[in-house]
């Protein structure tokens, strides 16, 4: 791997983290349990990653 490879791996691992967060604390605001908003926010991160890796692999 390179450099720039390994930059966008991390790159693409932090907005999945910010997209949990953010998905998990609006999750939080309107109600839902903690387990239910750290649900949430994880199957938003496991969807953008998805997303990410789907076009990496049809960009290849």
């Amino acid at each position: 791997m390179t450099l720039t490879e390994i930059l966008l791996l991390l790159l693409a691992l932090s907005v999945a983290l910010n997209i949990a967060i953010i998905a998990g604390l609006i999750a939080r605001t309107t109600g839902l349990s903690t387990a239910q908003a750290i649900l949430t926010g994880a199957g938003a991160a496991a969807t953008s990653l998805a997303l990410y890796f789907a076009a990496v692999a049809a960009y290849q």
